[in-house]
């Protein structure tokens, strides 16, 4: 079939405002690992030394990647998979390329599992049946066994899938213009909350009171990796987003702002997390059981319990879905540019297929025994492990290797200054793909310190 020329040219003349892009990145940044991963790997790496040694990865390594996507997709006008090719590189990126589109349809399809299960606890705390019964793993197991996901399911991809059918600017943009707002504003009232519970001075020195013991080699590849992922690097947002970036916009502040959303967001994230779980006595490395099952149960005993524990898992539905949103627009943007669909129908299709290839994960829990213990994993563990620890490493991998020695107009499109330029060409080719490199083989197990 012949792709419609209208069709892409639609497509490719939409853009993002210079707040809304900004806004939309920070967005796609924002999400749930950092309000139960980040917390944990902190305290278990050293505190504030840890949350140093992240800062430092972020701005050495993090943001050149994160500059080197955004000027690709900008360079290219395409999608995750043609950006590569349509930015003058060699036809293989366009295949490997696609790695990057695959990647973020498979964690949407798991994501937005997660994302229902925060609009579900969110309505039974304000409503107050969440505190009705103390038995909060047996809730959430009563729950995620059953069959309800579903409905929470298709409720995640269809919000998610209108906000992206409304396009760029008509869509994506306003949804985080209104929704980051808010986030900001929930953050705050939450810390504000948990800063003054009795006892939350010993979360606050847990977290920012460095331990250089605890700092290792692998400390710092675990910080690398989450400053890594927390960008959404590798995934096919940023070069998906980079293509709808007016060629006015300046990619190097826009870049630092981006940077600084995320760490303010994963900085007040533990600041609501470490006085919260000293305050009850809860153990902050508990994943998704602590969201689901040790933090009802310490809002069930604070004041307006019911108030803040629904704030709580709003605050998570917003960081959901507005990631849920970028990562739906990744494999929209691609068979709109690699067969000349309409938005809609591109939507709609893809949106469809989030939804079944989802089913597998969402009966994980038990309510199918085949999918809840395959080799030791869950159908959802694998899933995830498959795409956190590999394909995401390699879609980094991929871009560090096209920017630094495949790219000849990196230059320009990145539109740094020469000084600066040669500081992030040297990052990004001889620096980020080393370690880019060891957090893939440290991810998968291949080397442990």
């Amino acid at each position: 079939m012949k792709p419609s020329q209208n069709n892409l040219d639609q497509g490719r003349n939409e853009r993002f405002s210079s707040t809304g892009f900004i806004l939309a990145a920070i967005g796609s940044s924002v999400g749930l690992g950092n309000m139960w991963k980040f917390p944990y790997i902190t305290g278990e790496n050293g505190g504030a030394a840890f949350f140093l040694l992240f800062i430092i990865c972020l701005i050495l390594i993090g943001l050149p990647l994160l500059l080197a996507e955004l000027a690709i997709g900008r360079a290219g006008r395409g999608s995750a998979s043609t950006s590569f090719v349509k930015a003058g590189g060699p036809k293989a990126f366009g295949l490997l390329g696609l790695l990057q589109v695959i990647a973020p349809f498979l964690i949407l399809s798991f994501y937005v599992i997660v994302a229902g299960w925060t609009l579900h606890y969110a309505i039974q705390s304000f409503s107050g049946n969440l505190f009705a019964n103390s038995d909060y793993a047996g809730q959430f197991s009563s729950f995620t066994e059953g069959y309800m996901p579903l409905v929470w399911q298709a409720v995640a991809v269809l919000i998610t899938g209108i906000v992206v059918g409304k396009g760029i600017s008509g869509g994506i943009e306003k949804f985080n213009k209104v929704l980051i707002p808010g986030l900001i504003v929930l953050l705050i009232i939450l810390m504000i909350r948990a800063l003054t519970l009795p006892g939350a001075g010993a979360g606050v020195s847990f977290f920012l009171q460095p331990d250089f013991s605890k700092l290792s080699p692998e400390a710092a590849l675990v910080a690398l990796g989450h400053a890594f992922f927390s960008l959404s690097l590798g995934m096919g947002i940023l070069l998906t987003y980079g293509a709808y970036v007016d060629k006015r916009q300046s990619l190097g502040p826009a870049t630092l702002a981006i940077g600084a959303g995320d760490l303010i967001y994963a900085f007040i994230a533990g600041l609501i997390i470490f006085p919260t779980t000293a305050s009850f006595g809860l153990e902050s490395d508990a994943g998704p059981s602590l969201v689901f099952i040790a933090l009802p149960a310490a809002f069930s005993a604070m004041p307006l319990g019911a108030f803040f524990g629904g704030l709580f898992f709003i605050l998570l539905a917003i960081a959901a879905l507005t990631s849920s949103v970028s990562l739906l627009e990744v494999p929209v943007t691609y068979v709109m540019d690699r067969w000349g669909w309409g938005r809609g129908k591109s939507v709609t299709i893809i949106s469809v297929l989030v939804l079944l290839i989802g089913l597998p994960s969402v009966f994980s829990f038990g309510a199918v025994p085949v999918f809840t213990d395959m080799g030791g994993k869950s159908f959802f563990d694998w899933l995830d492990f498959m795409t956190s620890n590999i394909l995401l490493p390699l879609g980094g991998l991929i871009t560090t290797v096209f920017a630094g020695y495949f790219w000849k107009n990196a230059a320009e499109a990145a539109g740094l200054k020469a000084g600066w330029f040669r500081v992030w060409l040297f990052m990004v080719r001889y620096i980020a793909p080393v370690l880019v490199f060891l957090v893939l083989l440290h991810t998968t197990g291949i080397i442990k310190f």
